[in-house]
C-alpha cells in the first residue's frame, strides 16, 4: 500500500475536535477501501469482506455527495488529493 501525502496533511490540520469532519471520514473510508482491495485481491472469495466493502464504499459516496453539495471547492480539493474518481452525476 502507498503512503499518501494527504496523511501528513490531515494529521496536522486535524485535532480532536475535527475528527467528525467530513474530509477526515471520506480519508479514513478511502484507507479502509484501499486496505479491503488489497486484502480481497488474495482472498477472491471472502464473500463478508465484499460486503463491507460495499457498504464502507456507500458510506464514502454518500458523503461526498454531502461535500459537493455544501462546498464544491473542499469537494475538488479532497478528491484531487485523495486520487480519487469523481462521483458520477445523475
Amino acid at each position: 500500500m502507498t503512503k499518501n501525502s494527504f496523511i501528513s496533511v490531515i494529521s496536522h490540520e486535524e485535532n480532536e475536535e475535527n475528527k467528525g469532519s467530513t474530509e477526515f471520514q471520506v480519508f479514513c473510508f478511502t484507507n479502509k477501501i484501499r486496505r479491503l482491495t488489497s486484502h480481497l485481491e488474495l482472498h477472491k472469495k471472502d464473500y463478508s469482506s465484499q460486503r463491507g466493502l460495499r457498504k464502507i464504499l456507500g458510506k464514502r459516496q454518500r458523503l461526498l455527495a454531502y461535500l459537493s453539495k455544501k462546498n464544491g471547492v473542499r469537494y475538488k480539493e479532497l478528491i484531487r488529493q485523495l486520487n480519487i474518481r469523481e462521483r458520477k452525476t445523475r
